[in-house]
């Protein structure tokens, strides 16, 4: 079992692979120190040559995990191997590995500045023993370079390559993220749907089945037939109007994609005078004054459809039946917004006196909701008690993103 090496503080193991390449070049090594042509003034390798040629093939294994180091040991045990006349083809294939895997590793500027080192050593080396070898210098020099560009080659390949792989892996976990992101989305918009859905449908029959309850036993010997049959009516209206929207709803749940197909065209500003209507059949004085561009982008219409719906059943829940409710909705022009205010005068019979501070209106749900209804499409909405008078006042700013002129 070879022993492990550290590299900057850590033990590293060589990979079989690079044992096996190891094994490989010490054939390879091994039948040119017995089978090549002996040059002049060499020999076959004796016993400390085959120990350097054995100490250089164990060096390979750590090729991977520590180039530099392997490098290093490769170089610096020919030198002794050379110096003792050992043959000298030998140890060529585990320098052309070695070259290479330094290389192969990078960065580029350490294998420029190792591998030229090498070869002003190696010049100043042959030139100093013998200046007619320069043909020999040429042709060593020659095939470092050409391993050390191959190994660079291989190295921009694989950077290449992984970097396609990390694109792909990195897009796909955006895809992966980005369809969470919409289930979650779609989710919280279904969910804040039922909620102003019901809760504004479920008032308006609480109310109106109160005045009902009220008409019908306050003075039964004077029974109004025509304002029980109105306020039963409002209820049947009401009801079918939450069942359809409701079924709408729950397309979406059963389909699962959120579709336009599912759901239909989005609730808009021409929904605004049904949303008075059925404020009204509750018993509430609403007066709607709309002046908006007809066509807005669909999710404001239907941002300020929900604000509005919110704002209705709210006066209604908290003021009651009589409240009297101001609904604006305008389009400014310079700063490309729609404008949404809606304003009740608190209990009625209260007047314009403002509500004592023991009784602040809490901010629930609803409000939250609207908040989140006005900064999905990019707005701001404020809601609170009137300073000066009674009641409670909802305004928010929705940007109308405007295409281009053709």
């Amino acid at each position: 079992m070879p022993s492990p090496i550290s590299v900057q503080g850590r033990f590293v193991m060589p990979l079989r692979r690079d044992m096996a390449l190891a094994v490989a070049v010490a054939a390879v090594s091994a039948g040119l120190a017995l089978l090549a042509e002996v040059e002049e003034g060499a020999h076959r390798p004796d016993a400390v040559g085959w120990v350097l040629l054995a100490a250089i093939w164990a060096a390979l294994a750590w090729r991977r995990p520590a180039p530099m180091a392997a490098f290093a040991a490769v170089i610096a045990l020919q030198l002794p191997y050379h110096a003792l006349q050992n043959v000298h083809h030998a140890p060529v294939p585990a320098t052309v590995v070695a070259v290479y895997s330094l290389a192969f590793a990078g960065p580029r500027l350490r294998t420029a500045l190792v591998v030229g080192g090498l070869l002003a050593a190696l010049t100043g080396v042959l030139t100093t023993v013998d200046m007619s070898r320069a043909m020999d210098i040429l042709r060593i020099s020659g095939w470092i370079i050409a391993v050390a560009l191959f190994g660079e080659a291989a190295r921009v390949h694989r950077n290449y390559l992984s970097a396609i792989v990390e694109r792909a892996e990195r897009a796909e976990r955006t895809r992966e993220e980005t369809a969470a992101r919409r289930v979650v989305e779609e989710r919280l918009r279904i969910a804040r749907d039922l909620h102003d859905l019901l809760a504004h449908s479920i008032t308006l029959i609480g109310v109106q089945t109160s005045v009902a309850a009220h008409l019908l036993v306050s003075d039964p010997d004077r029974l109004d037939r025509k304002a029980v049959a109105e306020a039963l009516d409002g209820i049947a209206g009401t009801c079918r109007h939450a069942r359809a929207e409701l079924r709408t709803t729950l397309q979406v749940l059963r389909r699962g994609d959120g579709g336009q197909d599912a759901t239909g065209p989005l609730p808009g500003l021409a929904g605004l005078e049904g949303l008075a209507e059925a404020a009204q059949s509750a018993g509430a004085r609403v007066r709607l004054e709309v002046a908006a561009e007809p066509e807005v982008p669909q999710a404001v219409g239907a941002a300020a459809y929900r604000i509005v719906q919110q704002s209705l059943t709210n006066a209604v829940q908290h003021a009651g039946p009589g409240v009297r409710v101001l609904v604006e909705v305008r389009y400014d022009e310079d700063a490309e917004a729609l404008s949404v205010s809606v304003t009740d005068e608190g209990p009625a019979g209260r007047g314009r006196e403002p509500l004592p501070a023991a009784g602040p209106r809490r901010e629930g749900y609803g409000i939250a909701g609207m908040r989140e209804r006005a900064r999905s499409v990019g707005g701001l909405l404020t809601a609170g008690h009137r300073p000066c008078a009674a009641g409670f006042a909802v305004a928010a700013v929705l940007p109308c993103a405007r295409e281009p002129d053709a």
